[in-house]
C-alpha cells in the first residue's frame, strides 16, 4: 500500500493546522492526549514554584535562581542523556522517568501542605525534577518520527505545539484561580501535576517497544562528542540553536512576573496567572493558522524575524502600564514563539539522521530548557540590580539586535532553503476520500 501524498489545499484548509496525524495514527493520538494533559499539569507546578519562592523571599533574584537550579541538571543530563536515549528502549525510559516525576510532584505537594518555608527544599526538588525532565522530554519527542513517518512529521510537530499552547493557556489560568480561591495555598497545583502524569503514562504504555538501532554508539563521551561535532559542522543547525538561545536567554522575563505583578497590579495570583496565559493565548492563535507556513522555504531567515518580534514584544511589555496592553504584548510574544519553535523543530529534523536523533533531540531540549533557565536567572539578577522593568526592556532590545548580528555572521543559516520535495513547516499529508494517492501540493 502506497503512503498518501500531499494534496493541494485551498481555502480554510490551507490556513488551519493539519489534524491528519490524529486520524491516521491511534498511537499518536493517545500519546498526544497524554502529553497535552501532562503539559497542562506541569504548568501548574511552573506557576506554583516561582510564586512560592517569591512569597517566602520577596526577591526577584531568588525567583531567578530557580533557573540556576534547573540549568545545571538540564545541561549535564541533557548532554549525557542523549546517547542513553539512542542506546535503550525509549518507551521504557519514558515510563520510568515519568513515574519518578510524579513522585517529585507529590513531594512538592507534601512540603506545601506541611507549610514549610525552606527555599532550599524547593530548589532541591527543582534540581531532581529538571534532571528527570531532561531525560524524559527528549526521549518522548523521538516517538513522533517513528509513529508518523516523514510525510506526517511536520504536521505532528505543529499539532504538538498547538496542544502545548492549549496547556499553557488552561494551566496557569486555572492555577491562578485555584490558588486565589484557596487563599494562596499551592498544594492543589502540585497534586494536579502529579495526577496529569498518570494520564501521560497511559499514553506511553500503549506504544510499541522502541529498541535502539543495532549500530548505535554506546553511551559515553565519544557518543556525546559525535552529536556536538555534527552540530559544529552544520552552520544551519548551529544558527538554529543559537537563535533560540538568543530569544530565551535575553528576552524571557518570567522571573520578573511576580515582582511586576505586585508593583503594577497589586500582586493578585489570578492576574499573575493571566501573564503566562496571555503568552499561551497568542501561541494558540498562531498555532491554529500554521497552514501558510508550508509555503516557507527559508525557515532560518523567518526564524530570525520571529525571534525579533518576540524580543520587541517583551521590550514593549516592560513599558506597558495598563493590564490590557500588558496582556496584548505578551500574546504577541507567544504568537512569535510558536512560529519560532515550529521552524526550529523543522530544521533540526530535516538535518538529523536517525542514529543521532536522541542526541540531537537532547541538544535541542538543552537549548530550549537550558536557555529558559538561564534566561530566568539573567533577568532575575538584572532585575534585582536595576529594576524589573529595566531588565525586561534591555533584554528585549538586545534580542532584536543580536538577531540582526546572527543573520550577518551566519549567512548559510539565513539563506538555508528546504528542499523542494520536503514538507515545509506545518506541512502534512492529506488524502482525499477515495483518492489514496492524492495530489502533491506545490512547494
Amino acid at each position: 500500500m502506497r503512503p498518501p501524498r500531499l494534496r493541494r489545499l485551498s481555502g480554510a484548509s490551507a490556513l488551519l493546522t493539519d489534524v491528519t496525524p490524529l486520524r491516521a495514527s491511534p498511537q499518536f493520538r493517545r500519546l498526544f492526549t497524554g502529553s497535552v494533559l501532562s503539559m497542562a499539569g506541569s504548568s501548574f507546578t511552573r506557576f506554583a514554584i516561582p510564586l512560592q519562592v517569591y512569597d517566602i523571599t520577596r526577591s526577584p533574584f531568588a525567583v531567578g535562581a530557580i533557573g540556576l537550579a534547573e540549568l545545571v541538571p538540564t545541561l549535564v543530563v541533557g548532554l549525557f542523556g542523549g546517547p542513553v536515549i539512542d542506546a535503550v528502549d525509549r518507551r521504557k525510559l519514558v515510563l520510568i522517568t515519568s513515574s519518578c516525576l510524579a513522585a517529585v510532584s507529590a513531594l512538592l505537594a507534601a512540603q506545601a501542605l506541611a507549610g514549610l518555608r525552606d527555599v532550599w527544599i524547593l530548589y532541591a526538588l527543582v534540581v531532581v525534577q529538571s534532571g528527570l525532565s531532561a531525560m524524559s522530554t527528549p526521549a518522548r519527542r523521538t516517538f513522533v518520527p517513528g509513529l508518523l513517518g516523514p510525510d506526517l512529521l511536520a504536521a505532528g510537530l505543529a499539532l504538538n505545539r498547538l496542544g502545548g499552547q492549549v496547556a499553557i493557556i488552561a494551566g496557569p489560568a486555572l492555577a491562578g484561580l485555584i490558588t486565589a480561591a484557596a487563599g494562596g495555598h499551592l498544594q492543589a497545583c502540585y497534586l494536579i501535576d502529579a495526577g496529569s502524569l498518570g494520564v501521560a503514562l497511559y499514553g506511553v504504555a500503549g506504544l510499541p517497544p522502541m529498541p535502539p538501532l543495532a549500530d548505535v554508539a554506546r553511551p559515553g563521551l565519544r557518543a556525546v562528542g559525535e552529536g556536538l561535532q555534527f552540530i559544529r559542522r552544520s552552520q544551519v543547525l548551529a544558527g538554529t540553536l543559537i537563535a533560540d538561545l538568543n530569544a530565551t536567554v535575553l528576552a524571557l522575563p518570567v522571573a520578573l512576573f511576580p515582582a511586576i505583578n505586585a508593583a503594577r497590579f497589586g500582586g493578585n495570583p489570578a492576574t499573575l496567572g493571566l501573564f503566562v496565559t496571555a503568552i499561551g493565548v497568542g501561541g494558540l492563535a498562531s498555532s491554529v493558522v500554521t497552514g501558510p507556513l508550508r509555503r516557507v522555504r527559508r525557515p532560518g531567515l523567518v526564524m530570525l524575524c520571529t525571534v525579533s518580534v518576540w524580543g520587541a514584544a517583551f521590550a514593549g511589555f516592560a513599558l506597558a502600564r495598563s493590564l490590557w496592553l500588558t496582556l496584548a504584548l505578551l500574546a504577541l510574544a507567544g504568537a512569535a514563539d510558536t512560529f519560532t519553535v515550529v521552524f526550529r523543530g523543522t530544521i533540526v529534523q530535516a538535518v538529523t539522521t536517525d542514529a543521532l536523533r536522541g542526541r540531537l533531540t537532547s541538544a535541542e531540549y538543552v537549548i530550549g530548557a537550558g536557555g529558559d533557565a538561564l534566561g530566568r536567572l539573567e533577568s532575575g539578577a538584572l532585575g534585582s540590580l536595576t529594576s524589573p522593568a529595566i531588565s525586561a526592556l534591555s533584554g528585549g532590545i538586545a534580542t532584536v539586535v543580536l538577531s540582526v548580528v546572527l543573520g550577518l555572521a551566519l549567512p548559510k543559516f539565513a539563506a538555508y532553503r528546504l528542499a523542494a520535495s520536503a514538507p515545509g513547516p506545518g506541512q502534512a499529508v492529506v488524502s482525499a476520500p477515495g483518492d489514496p494517492a492524492g495530489e502533491e501540493a506545490p512547494a
